[in-house]
């Protein structure tokens, strides 16, 4: 079956977001609304997203490339909320809004009047979600980040274990995760409004998320009550767990059935160790895996990365070449993904996008508007909520909005696979 072309057979066609979020976390969950078909307006301060100014440089100030990648589909508008005429748009706003999304401190939201409470009489219908760092308890109202949350969720302490040293993973992995949580949770929100007819408010906090998916990656023995181990995967856990030096490179391996752990076994040219009581069964390599990863390390740094790749793929053990940030939009899946497409941004020139390597059979992507500048569709969307152009006037004279359109030149996108 081919898939329809047409904009109205995106999954979320006229599904209507009012963004007002900033960073990642909300972004990256609206983005991925987006990119299904979603109509995004995306609410900003005067200055902008922050994740425009601290990510890196651009050919235009304010528009970093991880502020691309995360904001791309969407429409931006400038409102100064704490002032009351920009709240007041915001109310207009939301008459025609099937979801919000929030990620600010739930006293903040109390103070603008922008909680479910608020706004559930008003908008029975409506989709309330609010991304907070914590849920109820003594961390409710403190502000949070992706390193605060790494940090207090315990997966700094998890390279501690590793490695000595508490660190956080040089990504952030905590907002990205909690994004595609809320994705997951706004979607029932949705199906369930299909079912009833009215919204809800759903709220994601990241702390508690983090844990409860780290805790059951790493509760481990302690799950049962006796304990039967202290916290912690050993296998995971192990300073020999990570990419295996080879004699002139690094590869990355995994064998965790007796097949592969076998047939590892006799590639490495050590087919004894089937016979090893302490690697013989899956519990007892998981439980003598330091014994095992150690001699696997010993053994793989006598050739170089590519014989190794070679013999691994055919004796069907689960490897990779280790890919650097640079060797990666090279990397030949990537490559034949299309993963990365150049395009033609207005104000940035010439850019990579990250396509969605997610496909539905039934929908077939259309080509994305380009990351907005700030306040690039102020004018566009006040006139869409009715308002005219005095009171257009009178919210750029008060300094309620600012018109973006102006400063943001316009250019066709045309798009290209990156090349072989």
């Amino acid at each position: 079956m081919t898939a329809s072309a047409s904009p109205e057979s995106a999954p979320l066609a006229g599904i209507r977001v009012l963004d007002l979020t900033s960073a990642v976390v909300g972004p990256y969950a609206a983005k991925i609304l987006a990119d299904y078909g979603a109509e995004v307006i995306k609410v900003e301060s005067a200055e902008g997203d922050l994740i425009r100014w601290i990510c890196g440089p651009s050919p235009t100030p304010g528009m970093s490339g991880k502020y691309l990648h995360l904001n791309r589909g969407k429409r931006s508008i400038v409102l100064d909320l704490k002032q009351t005429q920009g709240r007041a748009v915001v109310a207009r706003l939301l008459e025609q809004t099937d979801v919000l999304l929030i990620n600010m401190r739930p006293k903040a939201v109390a103070r603008l009047g922008l909680s479910y409470a608020d706004l559930a009489a008003l908008h029975p219908r409506l989709i309330h979600v609010s991304m907070v760092g914590f849920g109820p308890g003594p961390y409710r109202d403190k502000p949070a980040y992706d390193s605060i949350i790494q940090g207090g969720a315990g997966m700094a302490a998890l390279h501690e274990r590793a490695s000595g040293t508490p660190r956080y993973v040089p990504m952030v992995i905590a907002d990205r995760s909690v994004g595609l949580m809320t994705v997951n949770a706004l979607m029932m929100a949705l199906f369930q409004r299909e079912r009833t007819g009215r919204g809800q408010a759903v709220e994601v906090p990241m702390f508690e998320n983090m844990a409860a998916l780290i805790l059951s990656e790493h509760l481990y023995g302690a799950s049962f009550d006796p304990p039967l181990t202290s916290p912690g995967d050993i296998r995971l856990l192990d300073a020999e767990s990570r990419p295996i030096k080879t004699l002139d490179g690094y590869i990355s391996i995994t064998s965790n059935t007796d097949a592969q752990a076998f047939a590892l076994m006799a590639v490495i040219g050590r087919p004894e160790l089937k016979d090893d009581p302490r690697f013989s069964t899956k519990p007892m390599r998981a439980k003598n895996s330091q014994a095992f990863f150690r001699i696997r390390a010993d053994e793989m740094a006598k050739r170089p990365s590519a014989e190794w790749l070679a013999r691994l793929e055919a004796a069907d053990i689960p490897a990779l070449p280790y890919n650097s940030l640079e060797d990666l939009p090279g990397d030949p899946q990537i490559v034949a993904s299309g993963l990365l497409k150049r395009t033609r941004h207005p104000s940035e020139g010439t850019v990579w996008d990250i396509g969605n390597p997610t496909t539905l059979s039934a929908y077939a992507p259309q080509p994305q508007r380009h990351a907005p500048g700030v306040g690039e569709q102020s004018i566009e969307i006040l006139r869409e909520a009715s308002y005219t152009q005095s009171e257009i006037e009178a919210l750029l004279a008060a300094r309620v909005t600012l018109d973006g359109k102006a400063k943001t030149p316009q250019a066709p996108m045309p798009t290209a696979t990156i090349p072989p």
